[in-house]
């Protein structure tokens, strides 16, 4: 099982949150793709206004943040995270990673697994590639985080490598 599902997947089970069991892959209701969209879209606009305002550090919670939400939709399906091989270049132009990220989001509106897998390991890429950073610590930090309840977002700024 890829190592931050199995994050997630421990999220889920401390508050109760549903999932079925892993590899089921259920199909999501219609209802649960509108509400995991929704909360990809917030994510995914949180992302791009952090790279607006130049913020590295609120871009790096941004993308694993939406990484962490995309495998909250794989978990709830009991699906698998599939690697999927990211196209995106560093080519200079922030207006390509926001295409990149616009597209990946409004392909999960399939509901699959897969799409959403899609959104995760962009994610990864971009964290690695674009702004140069540990996504490991990064979604590692951000899970405690989440499981401790805290008010108060982690410093990820120890997570850049420059």
């Amino acid at each position: 099982m890829n190592k931050h599902l199995k994050l997630v997947r421990e999220f889920h089970n401390a508050f109760s949150f549903p999932q079925a069991e892993y590899e089921a892959n259920e199909r999501l209701s219609d209802m649960d793709i509108i509400m995991r969209q929704a909360l990809l879209m917030d994510e995914g606009s949180a992302v791009l206004k952090a790279i607006k305002a130049g913020d590295m550090v609120e871009i790096l919670a941004g993308l694993v943040n939406l990484a962490y939400c995309a495998l909250g939709a794989v978990a709830m399906q009991g699906g698998v995270v599939t690697d999927q091989q990211v196209t995106w270049r560093h080519d200079g132009f922030v207006v390509s990673v926001m295409r990149a990220l616009s597209d990946k989001i409004h392909a999960c509106t399939s509901g699959s697994a897969d799409d959403y897998s899609a959104v995760y390991c962009l994610c990864v890429h971009l964290t690695r590639s674009f702004i140069n950073a540990d996504f490991d610590k990064a979604f590692q930090m951000i899970h405690d985080s989440n499981i401790s309840k805290s008010v108060k977002a982690p410093d990820l700024s120890e997570c850049l490598y420059e």
